[in-house]
């Protein structure tokens, strides 16, 4: 992308002791062009400069002045009128001249205005724009299949706008949000009323923003299929582009639509495989959700808090002033900050006799003090080490279910042999706990990629049973009965093979 070069004058009314006159001349000029008057006498611009709220007194000089500064700043340009009749020389001086906007002054004009718009809004986040968004792309795709180009012209041009929404309300929502996570309200209330509101606004907008996104990503591809080229051509033949210039307008639209596809592309189906715009906007909204709720939770608990940390201190400090006997305040020191003796003083040595009573316990042997009393304030209690539980019947009734699950699931694998070819319909009616292996191994044949040949094959997980799935031909759907209910599906061609290669069963539809 190439820099951004803004012309050094294009913004120079804006700052200045005259910076309000000229901000309503071309406010002036501006209200014209709404009219479709596009050049301007003296007496004219006097009379719109009154229309747009300029009520000073203003000699013909300070205008003209004024007039003539944006002349140099290339923003108003002056032409003579000839196709007027003058009676007399002041009337020549006074209509004989004519201004305009240059096509500097009416993008330094609307960029003025922009902004000033931006900074008087505040962005949205906006379900109704991905719908517009993904009802204009339908409208495409139908209006490419056998539509008119001035169908395709008015529809590319309002998605565009659309697309032109969705970025401005949710850069400048974007922008707000982060303000918003940053700031301390000074009105507590009002501060969580505000956030409150925001995370239910965030919430119900990430309600199927996924489904809404994904649908978009599948009508571009549509249009895609027509072909992105054709569609931009077939708009500029419905566009019916006037050439004002010597210069042929077209290629220069072209450009700019395909950059608008671009940024289309870069919200919901980036053409590098990056992640869409749309997907980061929803990891946004979800990490602006988690914030404020934790920015909630301190409010609501500071609500709670009868007073802060720094006024408990402070009415503590009062207390300390007011007891008047020594022991009162090392009382009160004590239930504050609970520093009462150690508690391993009750400790004593192996021998206390070794050990004087009147001796300074800083001249005494020290006396061990057990780690369990520092992490869990206890000492240790030694008691008879405890029996050792004999696991042996454990063993035994556990080697006895593995047996019993072992002999259940042979059985099954049994009973799912049929000795014949039979399809998935042949196993008509099935014990529910069968039903669930049989089930089991569709499953594992079904999560996996087909071959080359169509077949899909699964495994145990301890890889003694393979079976082999086909799709079926002729579409027939299988009904299978278990004690607790019936279940549809396609009727598959299958086999089912033991460890060794030993054939369990071959469902059979042709195949060999």
């Amino acid at each position: 992308m190439d820099p951004i070069r803004v012309p050094p004058e294009m913004f120079r009314f804006t700052s200045g002791e005259r910076a309000e006159l000229y901000v309503s001349v071309l406010h002036a000029f501006g209200e014209a062009n709404e009219r479709l008057e596009t050049a301007l006498g003296l007496d004219d611009v006097r009379a719109r400069l009154r229309s747009v709220g300029w009520l000073d007194a203003l000699e013909d000089e300070d205008l003209a002045r004024a007039l003539d500064q944006l002349r140099d700043w290339d923003l108003v340009d002056v032409i003579q009128n000839h196709s007027e009749n003058y009676r007399t020389a002041t009337e020549y001086e006074r209509r004989n001249l004519q201004y305009s906007l240059t096509r500097q002054g009416e993008a330094a004009f609307a960029g003025v205005v922009h902004a000033l718009s931006v900074l008087a809004s505040t962005g949205a986040l906006q379900t109704a724009v991905l719908d517009a968004i993904s009802d204009r792309l339908g409208d495409l795709v139908r209006e490419l299949d056998g539509g008119s180009d001035r169908r395709v012209f008015s529809t590319l041009t309002e998605l565009e706008g659309h697309l032109e929404a969705l970025r401005g309300n949710t850069k400048q929502f974007n922008g707000e949000l982060q303000r918003l996570l940053r700031a301390d309200g000074a009105n507590l209330a009002t501060f969580h009323e505000v956030k409150a509101s925001t995370v239910t606004y965030l919430q119900e907008f990430l309600t199927n923003l996924e489904h809404r996104t994904h649908g978009i990503a599948v009508r571009i591809r549509q249009v895609e299929e027509h072909g992105v080229g054709l569609m931009h051509q077939r708009a500029l033949l419905g566009a019916d582009l006037p050439q004002l210039s010597g210069t042929d307008p077209g290629p220069e639209w072209l450009t700019h639509r395909r950059a608008r596809w671009e940024g289309l592309r870069a919200w919901f189906l980036p053409a590098d495989g990056a992640q869409p715009r749309a997907e980061q906007l929803h990891l946004v909204a979800r990490r602006a959700i988690i914030t404020l709720l934790q920015v909630l939770d301190r409010i609501t608990e500071s609500r709670r808090r009868a007073s802060s940390a720094v006024a408990d201190f402070r009415e503590l400090a009062r207390w300390f002033t007011v007891v008047p006997a020594q022991d009162d305040l090392h009382r009160l020191w004590s239930t504050m900050f609970g520093l009462s003796s150690a508690r391993h003083a009750h400790l004593a040595h192996p021998d206390p006799e070794l050990v004087s009573s009147t001796s300074s316990w800083r001249d005494a042997p020290p006396v061990e003090v057990s780690p369990l009393l520092r992490t869990a304030g206890k000492t240790e209690r030694f008691a008879r080490t405890g029996r050792v539980r004999d696991v042996a019947a454990v063993r035994a009734a556990r080697a006895e279910q593995a047996r019993a699950e072992r002999a259940e699931l042979e059985a099954a694998w049994d009973m799912l042999d049929t000795g014949g070819a039979v399809r998935l319909s042949a196993f008509a009616r099935l014990d529910h706990a069968v039903f669930e292996r049989l089930l089991d191994l569709l499953g594992r044949a079904l999560s996996n990629a087909p071959e080359r040949n169509g077949v899909r094959r699964g495994t145990t997980s301890d890889g003694r049973i393979e079976i082999l799935l086909w799709p079926p031909q002729d579409g027939a759907v299988a009904r299978l009965t278990t004690p607790q209910g019936q279940f549809y599906g396609p009727d598959y061609e299958l086999e089912i093979r033991a460890d060794g290669g030993r054939r369990i069963q071959r469902a059979s539809g042709g195949r060999s």
